[in-house]
């Protein structure tokens, strides 16, 4: 059994930064694609970052340059390191991960944690 668990939000002020782990646990072959979402209360869940397995990242125009995304395959562990933050990125964060399991792809998500950004 797949379990993700998420760590590091919390409240910051406008400007400052945090770094948002989280940590796959469970019985799989290998970790494909790892990401982070976002979702704000009467908003959609929006995508904040992604990383594939060779290393090479993805993230919208709202975040970039302000968001690093990383991973470390021998922790089965993946980062959000996220600087210069903003009001407007308070929400909850998940981890979402695509495993190979059993010969196939599936994909799982973290409870989340929840960013507070205060202006």
């Amino acid at each position: 059994q797949v379990r993700l668990v998420e760590s590091g939000g919390g409240l910051v002020q406008a400007g400052g930064s945090l770094r948002l782990s989280c940590v796959v646990f469970g019985s799989f072959s290998s970790i494909n694609t790892m990401g982070w979402y976002r979702q704000a209360p009467g908003t959609q869940r929006e995508l904040v970052a992604e990383i594939t397995r060779g290393g090479s990242t993805n993230y919208p125009a709202s975040v970039k340059g302000r968001f690093t995304i990383s991973r470390d395959d021998a922790k089965n562990t993946v980062y959000l390191q996220m600087n210069m933050l903003k009001p407007e990125d308070t929400a909850v964060y998940t981890c979402n991960v695509n495993l190979l399991v059993d010969l196939g792809l599936r994909s799982y998500r973290g409870q989340g944690t929840q960013v507070t950004v205060s202006s």
